[in-house]
């Protein structure tokens, strides 16, 4: 930070600029790109909703509702929260806006920053970015093989090998109490504190989620959902299995995962990197069968996951891969001279009018100087201009990797630019 400054950005909320910013965006884009490439149609969310929102959608007993939430009164006396997640957001407006009407799956997704007051560490932020995507609508099991293999997808794309996925059912609403009632007499014997014997009489599934080593060597021994699934829900998880298998892509079961909200059924999922220490989760998911229903809707099913960005872009720096190109520009103009200058700032139109990333020395630097500003922008190519150039009415253009360079005519000087750039 400069010294000089008196401010700093907010505790767990990191700042993106050049050349990390490139990685950041690339990132973003491959996530969001391949739920395009399976027909989801983009969503833009409100930052905040409505308290009631969250606080229905994604579980009273949640840590998320009890102590994460950035909750704050508006001037209207409404109670009003930074988003913690995007499927109750997507869910209230297809429901307001009756998206649900038409041909169903509604397929969607969205991108942005969320917002939980966490205690900040590496990969943890209180401000994070995530990609998402809920299809609502259809209860099938293809579909949920079709959500988890667009994040797979996206994450090969990225370049990324050092993940896992973690797959496993939460059951339905018929096999649940009965599961429900099972754990709630397991976890009533043991020694838990207060706070956590009134979560397990709220949502006794939030106690397998506790991070505490004592609390996990309690319920070691816990019964678990998948050996108490009904004979339907069974079957819609070997479905889902079968599915993937079909795609290619590959998982591992744990019959332990529990996600940190309320609104989970049946197929669970989370993609896992143990290079990111103790946030080793990128992403997850799952299905969210009673969720539209419960936020005053049609009982319509809903499947969908939430990719982290920022954890994304860790896993991509662990293992030293670079999705997307770092460079500032394509090509770097390097004028000599006041008519120089002027030429190549006439050129900048043409060239980014033709899809060339194009910049220029600017402060009347020499040709060490501009040479020097060529190579941090991370160009392939440099265009150099003198006053002898414009007076035989050619440029000079330089390969900065090899340092060859050739005269071409001003005039043919984009379709010149393109070619080097094989385009």
């Amino acid at each position: 930070m400069n010294p000089l400054s008196t401010f700093s950005a907010p505790k767990g909320v990191p700042d993106y600029f050049p050349p990390v910013s490139a990685t950041f965006t690339a990132v973003r884009d491959t996530l969001l790109n391949s739920a395009r490439l399976a027909g989801y149609g983009y969503i833009e969310l409100p930052v905040f909703e409505d308290t009631a929102l969250f606080a229905r959608g994604v579980g009273e007993s949640t840590d998320v509702v009890t102590k994460e939430m950035y909750t704050f009164t508006d001037r209207g006396g409404r109670s009003i929260t930074l988003r913690p997640e995007g499927t109750a957001g997507v869910m209230r407006a297809v429901i307001e806006h009756g998206l649900d009407k038409g041909q169903l799956p509604v397929k969607l997704a969205y991108a942005g920053q969320f917002f939980r007051a966490e205690q900040p560490q590496a990969g943890r932020y209180r401000q994070f970015h995530q990609v998402g995507v809920e299809a609502i609508g259809v209860d099938d099991p293809a579909l949920d093989a079709e959500v988890i293999a667009i994040a797979d997808e996206a994450f090969r794309r990225m370049g990324l090998t050092g993940y896992r996925l973690e797959l496993t059912s939460l059951g339905d609403s018929s096999d649940r109490p009965a599961y429900r009632e099972l754990l709630q007499a397991f976890l009533a014997k043991l020694p838990l504190d207060e706070e956590t014997r009134r979560r397990a009489t709220i949502n006794p599934l939030r106690v397998l989620d506790d991070k505490r080593p004592e609390v996990r060597a309690l319920v070691e021994d816990a019964p678990l959902m998948r050996d108490h699934l009904s004979d339907a829900s069974r079957a819609h998880y070997e479905q889902v299995k079968d599915a993937l298998n079909e795609l290619g892509v590959k998982f591992v079961e744990n019959p332990r995962m529990v996600r940190g909200l309320d609104y989970y059924t049946k197929t669970c999922f989370e993609f896992v990197h143990d290079g990111l220490g103790a946030q080793s989760a990128i992403g997850g998911g799952g299905r969210y069968d009673g969720l539209m229903e419960q936020l005053g809707g049609q009982p319509l099913s809903g499947v969908g996951f939430g990719l982290g960005v920022d954890r994304s872009l860790l896993a991509c720096q662990v293992e030293g891969v670079q999705p997307g190109d770092v460079a500032r520009c394509d090509v770097y103009g390097v004028p000599l001279g006041d008519a120089a200058k002027s030429r190549l700032v006439a050129l900048s139109a043409a060239l980014r009018g033709a899809g060339v990333r194009f910049d220029l020395a600017y402060g009347g630097k020499g040709l060490k100087g501009a040479m020097k500003g060529a190579d941090r922008s991370g160009a392939r190519f440099a265009l150099v201009l003198g006053e002898r150039d414009i007076e035989a009415g050619v440029v000079q253009l330089k390969e900065l990797a090899s340092g060859d360079q050739r005269e071409v005519p001003l005039v043919d000087v984009v379709i010149a630019v393109r070619e080097a750039l094989g385009r």
